[in-house]
């Protein structure tokens, strides 16, 4: 069987937790013996022109997701592409991105749906004329790929009965593959010497749905009472959240990290914080369990499924429980959470259970 994925995702976003599920995807797929294509748009001297087919026209990483290039891609280059190769299965990998035009040797495309918070949620957006465009392209691609796909296949079983909500028609076309979440780099040898002993660790704060303000707001509230609350190390850009909040006392902003000073937050940190709203997997969570540190997750999504029963949980939407559980969490760890156990949690996701969902699922979509 000869498969192509769309590996876009990894061009544009090396390091995002989409291309990291890309990452993962590949390695299963070659653990299985398959022929594998690449398909992705990269300019002229970047090392994925050697690795992945290619259009000879194409902008540079970061001008992936515009729309022009978008339809370019999908609408122009990718059907002929495929059928040029005799790609018997493709995957595309982003919620949406297969071909608009279904070549007739395709037997069967494959939809990796993440979530649908494009759809459902606000995001962040240069201008509302920005928003109103990219929310249509949004709509119109996705759809197109929910109503195409052979198969669908999302991380947690609260993106699939999202998804089910959206298109009731595409039930039935629908399995969960939890994402692989492989071994962090080894941490940087030398901690940030800009960092205190204490800290709790908070991974992604661009979209509103990751309720960073709010969890400020209470962090700061407590800590303005006089309760002894570690400082926050936040990965993102203080812009993020409004700058009287990013100015605050005991925050520490980081981005650009290399794997292994990410690796070394993680390991370092007192507790992972995330306070999301909503969350399709939650990739940082069972980061954070495979270094053995504790977590502290909202409640109401995708985070009720993977995180272990031993693991602080609150409501992202009440003060007073959210005070609660911050003030349970600078108590330090529960007896329950020993390393060894949050680490053998995570384990669930390894590679292993990974390639062995992988697998089945490919063997269901190619009946």
């Amino acid at each position: 069987m000869r498969i192509g994925i769309d590996y876009r995702p990894v061009t544009a976003a090396p390091h995002s937790g989409i291309a990291r599920q890309v990452l993962a995807l590949e390695q299963a797929l070659l653990a299985e013996g398959c022929e594998l294509l690449r398909f992705s748009m990269a300019p002229e001297g970047h090392p994925h022109r050697q690795l992945a087919i290619c259009p000879p026209a194409t902008p540079a990483s970061a001008g992936l997701h515009r729309p022009r290039w978008r339809l370019a891609f999908e609408l122009g280059f990718l059907p002929g592409a495929l059928r040029q190769h005799g790609v018997d299965l493709y995957i595309a990998t982003a919620n949406s991105g297969l071909p608009l035009r279904r070549p007739p040797t395709l037997r069967r495309q494959v939809l990796l749906l993440h979530d649908v918070f494009q759809l459902t949620l606000p995001g962040r957006h240069a201008s509302w004329l920005h928003g109103r465009v990219y929310g249509a392209m949004d709509r119109f691609l996705i759809g197109h790929a929910v109503r195409g796909a052979d198969a669908i296949w999302t991380p947690s079983q609260f993106s699939a009965a999202a998804l089910a909500r959206l298109y009731p028609q595409a039930a039935q076309r629908t399995s969960v593959l939890p994402n692989a979440v492989l071994p962090l780099a080894a941490p940087s040898p030398v901690p940030d010497p800009a960092l205190p002993a204490r800290y709790w660790l908070v991974v992604g704060t661009r979209e509103p749905r990751k309720n960073i303000a709010f969890l400020l707001q209470q962090w700061s509230a407590l800590r303005e009472e006089g309760q002894a609350l570690p400082d926050l190390v936040l990965i993102g850009e203080p812009a993020d959240v409004p700058a009287q909040l990013a100015a605050l006392a005991g925050l520490h902003w980081r981005s650009g990290l290399s794997d292994a000073q990410l690796s070394r937050l993680y390991h370092d940190a007192e507790r992972l914080l995330h306070p999301a709203t909503a969350e399709g997997f939650g990739l940082p969570v069972i980061e954070a369990l495979s270094c053995g540190t504790p977590v502290a997750v909202a409640t109401g999504s995708a985070l009720d499924e993977i995180t272990p029963a031993q693991a602080l949980r609150f409501d992202p939407r009440d003060a007073a429980v959210l005070r609660r559980a911050l003030l349970a969490a600078a108590a330090g760890r529960a007896e329950q959470e020993t390393a060894g156990a949050l680490m053998l949690a995570a384990q669930r996701y390894s590679a292993g259970p990974y390639q062995q969902r992988v697998a089945q699922l490919l063997q269901e979509a190619w009946r």
